[in-house]
């Protein structure tokens, strides 16, 4: 059960991403969309594992980097 309640929240935090970049509340380069990214991807990674889902695993793992890498170039600017 808490492995489904990881990947949900994972799955809401990327929409809510989403949703926030799409009506002009947050911005593509902020620091609060990359970490929406990173932990909803790392949520996810977390529940496709258990599960055994390696293409999304994959996928979510690259989300993650980027927003990892992303972040850190908006904390050295």
């Amino acid at each position: 059960m808490i492995y489904e309640i990881i990947g949900w929240s994972g799955t809401a935090l990327i929409l809510a991403a989403y949703l926030l970049v799409s009506t002009k509340k947050i911005f593509p380069k902020s620091k609060k969309y990359q970490l929406l990214n990173l932990f909803g991807a790392l949520g996810i990674i977390v529940n496709s594992t258990v599960h055994g889902a390696i293409p999304s695993a994959g996928l979510n793992g690259v989300w993650l980097l980027i927003a990892a890498y992303e972040l850190l170039r908006s904390i050295k600017r």
